[in-house]
C-alpha cells in the first residue's frame, strides 16, 4: 500500500520504533517498583523449588546408599549434621521448606506482576483515550469505530497479558535454566553436556519462529479492527437492517470479516503447531538422552569419553531437574505468542498515541470572557451554572476558506477540494443568523470552524474580538452551545443526560459539584423550558428513567427535547442549531421551535435549515452554494431580490408548482459528484425541493 493511501493510523503505526521499550520507557518505570518486587519474589520461588532435587540426591548418596557426603553446594560442611537420622531430619525440614518458601513468594510474586501489568494496561487504556478524545475531527473522519475500539480494548488486554505472564515467565525461565544448569554442572559437568545440548536447538527454532510469525501478528491486529468495525456498525445500525430487510446482506458482511481473521489466526497456529510440538520434542529428547546416558552411565560405568563417576543420587538429581527443565522450556513457545501479539498491539497503540493533536491552545491563549475556561455558563457562579466568563457571543467571519485534506495528520501541506471558500459576514451580540442551501454547500462545515472542530484554512473566525485560534478550546466550546438533528444521548437516566456538559473543560473535583439537590432543581428548570418537563415527569421513574443506549427508549421529538434541556442547562452565549426540527412531526415540530425560539432570545444564535418557514425571523440570512456566500439579507429582502432563496421559497410555500431546471440540473450534477447514477428526475426533484 503506496504512503499516500494509507490513513494517518496506518502511517504513524509503522513508524512506531521498538514499541515494547517503549512501552516500558514511558509506562513500566512509573510502575517498576511493582516490576521489582515481583522479579525477586520469582526469582526466590524458582530458586527454592530447585531445593528439594538437590537435597534428595544427597539424602540418597548419604543417607539411604552410604555413596557420597551429606555436602550441600554453599553451605558450609561445618553447619550441616554427621549422623544419619539428623541427616534426614534436616533433608525433610528443607524439602518441605523449599515448597512453603516456594509458594509464598509465588503468592507475592503473583500479587506484585498483576500490579505492574494492569496498572500498565490502565495507564495505556486511559491515556489513549484522553488522547483520541482530543485528536481533530479529520482523525474520526476517515477512522472507523471499531478500528479505536480495537486498540483501546483488544490491544490494551494483549498488552496486559504479555506483562503479567509473558514477562514473569520468562524471567521463571531464565532463572530455571540458568539455575538447574548451574547445579547440573556443579554435579556432574560431563552429563550436564549431554542435558543442555538442546539448548542452541532451541534457540535457533525459537528465532526461526519470531521472524516467520510477526508479520502475521500484524495482519491479525488490524483484521480485528475491522471486525469490531463491522459488528460496531451492523449493531448501532440494527434498527435500519431490520426495516431495510438486510439481514442477510450485513451476515455475510461479518462472515466474511470473520472469515478473514480465522484465516489470519490459523495463518498463526499453523507456525504454533511446528513450534510448540517442535520444542517440546527438543525438550524431551534432552531429558531421554539424560536418562539414556545416564542409566548406562550408573550400570556399566562411564561411556565414551566421559570419565567422571556418577552417583545414584546425583543420577535422581539429574532426572527431577530435567523434568523442571523441559517444562519452562516447552512454554517458550507461549511466551514467543504473547510477546509478538504484544509487539504488534503496542505498535497500534503507539501508532494511536503519535498521531498529532493539531487544534490546540497556544501558548499565549486566553480565556475567552476572562474566565477559568473551563466550565458552562454566561452570567453566573459556578453552582448556578450562568458563569461569570462575560462572553458577549459577538461573532465575526473574515473571508474564510477551509479545505477538507484527506491525509492533513500524515502531511499538513495537503489539501483537498474546497469546502468553504471566502465567506464573510459579522453577528452581533443576540443576532439570529440562518444558513440555508443546497446539501453540501458547507453549512454545517461552516460552523465546525466556529468550534474549532476544524481549523480555517484562510481568513480567520473571531468571537468577542479574539480570532477562535487565539482563545483557549475550552472557553470558545464552553460558550457554543450545539443541537442537532441527530440527537446525541447515553444510556443512563434523563437526569444524567440533562446534567452532561454541565461541567465542560477540565474535570471537576467533588467538593466543587453543587449539591444533588440543587442540581435537580436546575434540571428541572431546563426540563421546562425545552418543553420536556411534562413528558418526563409521566415516565414511570420520571427523571431517573433509563433510556437506553442512545436514547432509543424515547422518540425522536421526546430525544430532542432532552437535547435542547442539556444545552439550556449549559447556558452558552453562542447557539448553533443544525436543523434541530427536520426529524419530527409537525406538533412535535412546535414544541420544539417554541423552545428553541426561547433558548435563543438571548443568545447569538446560528440556524442551519432546509425548511425556510423556520428562519423567516432571523435577523441575517446566509443562502451557501458550493461553499461560497451565494445571497445574504433578511427574509423579505431575500424574497425581493428574486434570487436563489426566493425561487426554493416559492415552491416550498407552493406558489410555483413546477420546480425550475436550473435547480433540477443543480441537483443532478451533485448526485453526480457523489458517484450516484440512473437518478430518476422525480427523485432528483423531491431531494432538491426538500433541500
Amino acid at each position: 500500500m503506496a504512503a499516500d493511501d494509507r490513513n494517518a493510523f496506518e502511517v504513524y503505526r509503522d513508524r512506531v520504533d521498538r514499541p515494547l521499550v517503549r512501552l516500558f520507557r514511558e509506562y513500566g518505570a512509573a510502575e517498576a517498583h511493582w516490576l521489582v518486587i515481583g522479579m525477586i519474589a520469582n526469582v526466590i520461588a524458582r530458586i527454592a523449588g530447585l531445593l528439594p532435587p538437590v537435597v534428595l540426591g544427597v539424602a540418597i548418596d548419604a543417607v539411604f546408599t552410604g555413596d557420597g557426603p551429606y555436602s550441600l553446594p554453599i553451605v558450609p560442611d561445618a553447619w550441616l549434621p554427621t549422623t544419619d537420622p539428623a541427616q534426614f531430619q534436616l533433608s525433610v525440614v528443607l524439602i518441605l521448606g523449599a515448597f512453603v518458601v516456594t509458594g509464598v513468594f509465588t503468592f507475592i510474586y503473583g500479587i506484585a506482576a498483576n500490579n505492574f501489568a494492569h496498572r500498565v494496561m490502565h495507564a495505556v487504556r486511559t491515556d489513549s483515550f484522553d488522547l483520541m478524545q482530543r485528536l481533530d475531527m479529520t482523525f474520526f473522519d476517515d477512522k472507523q469505530t471499531g478500528e479505536v475500539m480495537s486498540v483501546l480494548n483488544n490491544d490494551a488486554s494483549n498488552l496486559e497479558v504479555f506483562l503479567d505472564n509473558a514477562l514473569q515467565n520468562t524471567a521463571r525461565l531464565g532463572v530455571m535454566v540458568l539455575g538447574i544448569a548451574g547445579v547440573l554442572f556443579y554435579y556432574n559437568h560431563e552429563l550436564a553436556v549431554v542435558t543442555l545440548s538442546a539448548i542452541p536447538l532451541m534457540f535457533l527454532f525459537t528465532l526461526w519462529f519470531m521472524r516467520a510469525v510477526e508479520p502475521r501478528y500484524v495482519e491479525q491486529r488490524a483484521i480485528v479492527g475491522d471486525l469490531n468495525t463491522v459488528l460496531e456498525n451492523a449493531l448501532s445500525g440494527v434498527e435500519l437492517v431490520k426495516t431495510s430487510n438486510t439481514e442477510s446482506h450485513e451476515s455475510e458482511r461479518v462472515e466474511t470479516a470473520s472469515r478473514n481473521y480465522f484465516e489470519r489466526t490459523m495463518d498463526i497456529l499453523r507456525l504454533n503447531y511446528v513450534y510448540r510440538p517442535g520444542m517440546e520434542l527438543l525438550a524431551g529428547l534432552a531429558f531421554a538422552a539424560t536418562f539414556l546416558v545416564g542409566g548406562y552411565w550408573l550400570a556399566q560405568g562411564p561411556p565414551g569419553p566421559f570419565t567422571t563417576e556418577l552417583t545414584v543420587g546425583t543420577f535422581v538429581t539429574f532426572i527431577l531437574l530435567t523434568q523442571q527443565f523441559v517444562a519452562p522450556l516447552a512454554e517458550v513457545s507461549n511466551i514467543v505468542d504473547q510477546y509478538e501479539n504484544a509487539k504488534a498491539s503496542s505498535e497500534r497503540v503507539f501508532g494511536l498515541r503519535d498521531i498529532p493533536v493539531r487544534i490546540t491552545d497556544r501558548e499565549d491563549a486566553v480565556v475567552l470572557g476572562g474566565g477559568d475556561g473551563h466550565r458552562g455558563g454566561r452570567n453566573g457562579d459556578r453552582s448556578s451554572g450562568n458563569g461569570d466568563r462575560g462572553v458577549d457571543g459577538e461573532v465575526v467571519y473574515d473571508d474564510v476558506s477551509f479545505a477538507y485534506a484527506e491525509n492533513a495528520l500524515v502531511d499538513p501541506a495537503d489539501a483537498d477540494e474546497v469546502v468553504v471558500r471566502n465567506v464573510s459576514f459579522a453577528a452581533d451580540p443576540g443576532d439570529t443568523v440562518a444558513l440555508v442551501g443546497p446539501t453540501g454547500a458547507g453549512k454545517s462545515t461552516l460552523l465546525k470552524l466556529l468550534a474549532r472542530l476544524y481549523d480555517v484554512t484562510d481568513g480567520e473566525i473571531r468571537v468577542d474580538g479574539h480570532d477562535v485560534r487565539d482563545v483557549t478550546v475550552a472557553s470558545l466550546r464552553s460558550s457554543i452551545g450545539y443541537v442537532s438533528q441527530d440527537t446525541t444521548l447515553f444510556d443512563g437516566t434523563i437526569a444524567e443526560n440533562i446534567r452532561y456538559g454541565r461541567f465542560t473543560g477540565a474535570r471537576v473535583d467533588a467538593d466543587e459539584r453543587p449539591a444533588d439537590d440543587a442540581v435537580r432543581d436546575r434540571v428541572v428548570e431546563a426540563a421546562k423550558a425545552a418543553e420536556a418537563h411534562e413528558f418526563i415527569d409521566s415516565l414511570p421513574n420520571g427523571y431517573d428513567t433509563r433510556i437506553g443506549e442512545r436514547g432509543v427508549k424515547l422518540s425522536g421529538g421526546q430525544r430532542q427535547r432532552v437535547a435542547i434541556a442539556r444545552v439550556v442547562l449549559q447556558d452558552p452565549a453562542i447557539l448553533v442549531l443544525d436543523e434541530a426540527t427536520s426529524a419530527v412531526d409537525t406538533e412535535t415540530e412546535m414544541l420544539i421551535q417554541r423552545s428553541l425560539d426561547r433558548l435563543a432570545a438571548d443568545r447569538t444564535t446560528f440556524v442551519i435549515a432546509h425548511r425556510l418557514s423556520t428562519v423567516t425571523d432571523a435577523d441575517t440570512t446566509l443562502v451557501l452554494e458550493d461553499g461560497e456566500v451565494v445571497e445574504r439579507g433578511t427574509h423579505d429582502e431575500l424574497i425581493e431580490a428574486d434570487g436563489l432563496y426566493a425561487k426554493l421559497w416559492g415552491v416550498q410555500a407552493g406558489e410555483i408548482e413546477d420546480l425550475p431546471e436550473e435547480f433540477v440540473e443543480r441537483a443532478r450534477a451533485r448526485h453526480v459528484q457523489r458517484g450516484v447514477e440512473g437518478v430518476v428526475e422525480g427523485t432528483v426533484e423531491r431531494e432538491t425541493l426538500d433541500e
